[in-house]
């Protein structure tokens, strides 16, 4: 027993910033309770003071009450550190509780208004179209306990019946398979959801089924669209590869050749006509392609050579 209210004195109480209160009150009080710290609360008992000559049995059992009770305050302090100004005046845990209380809980009427504001708010809702079972059931279940923090009384079978009417279409099987196999009046809350989400998860299941072949075909459509454009330009190349070949066959190309020549004045250096002047093999900055100097100095190499075969043949 020791050893496990260590662990929970370990535990940090909430904190309560003004928001939630009805919330941090049921967690609150939970938590009071597994640290042995509630009876300081709830009774709010005065430790009596010890008599001469005290046994250790007194002196322990009063050290016990007058620590819990110390305790009790303690945590509510720290619980509550972000409004503690507002409570710092009060001596004792359950004044600092009934003050919470009545501040943020309020009277009959109070409540009253605040549990006609939550139904409304339940009516209200209606299952959107891209929410699951489980988020529209998460944000029905949040309002009812609300609800039910404030002491109004909401059994699980308003909320079955809630469910039931604000449904999306899609849903409508499994209600009509439910009316005729079952009274809706019995059937259990865990039980519908169970029925909601076995509908939602097959069809999930044949959507992404739908979604991969779509997915396919769309592959095989671009795959062969992507052919047929290679296909396409490549007859496009081949058409124009043989209209070059076509024309050069007709002699087209080799007119317009011979008359572009013919428009040549004659050449600077050979005195030749049909080509232009810088395309000459003799104009004098022309270099040999095989020995790579330019070819004024190679005409002089060749003749020297020519000279020296004819002297040594004694020509």
């Amino acid at each position: 027993m020791e050893a496990g209210l260590s662990s929970m004195s370990a535990i940090a109480p909430l904190v309560f910033d003004g928001e939630n209160y009805h919330a941090w009150a049921v967690k609150m009080a939970a938590y009071m309770e597994g640290s042995d710290l509630w009876e300081a609360i709830e009774q709010n008992y005065e430790v009596t003071s010890l008599p001469d000559n005290p046994t250790m049995n007194q002196i322990r059992y009063h050290k016990e009450r007058t620590t819990r009770k110390a305790k009790a305050r303690l945590c509510l302090y720290v619980a509550i550190s972000p409004i503690f100004t507002r409570i710092m005046r009060l001596v004792s845990a359950k004044e600092i509780w009934g003050f919470l209380k009545a501040e943020y809980e309020g009277d009959e009427k109070v409540r009253s208004m605040k549990v006609l504001n939550l139904m409304r708010e339940f009516e209200r809702q209606r299952m959107d179209e891209s929410e699951s079972v489980n988020e529209y059931y998460e944000k029905l279940i949040n309002i009812t306990n609300k609800i039910r923090i404030l002491g109004s009384k909401m059994k699980d079978e308003r909320l079955v019946h809630k469910i039931l009417v604000s449904l999306l279409e899609k849903f409508e099987a499994t209600i009509a398979y439910l009316e005729n196999t079952k009274d809706l009046f019995d059937i259990k809350l865990a039980e519908l959801l169970s029925a909601l989400q076995a509908q939602e998860q097959r069809r999930n299941m044949r959507c992404k089924g739908t979604l991969e072949g779509v997915m396919q075909t769309r592959l095989k459509i671009n795959a062969r669209e992507k052919g047929k454009k290679w296909h396409n330009q490549k007859g496009n190349a081949e058409d124009s590869k043989a209209q070059v070949r076509e024309r050069s066959c007709s002699g087209v190309d080799q007119k317009e050749k011979g008359k572009q020549y013919a428009s040549y004045s004659p050449c600077q250096h050979c005195g030749k006509k049909g080509y232009p002047s810088f395309k000459c093999s003799r104009k004098p900055n022309v270099k040999c392609r095989s020995w790579g100097i330019l070819r004024k100095f190679l005409e002089k190499v060749v003749r020297g050579k020519e000279e020296k075969l004819k002297w040594q043949s004694g020509g």
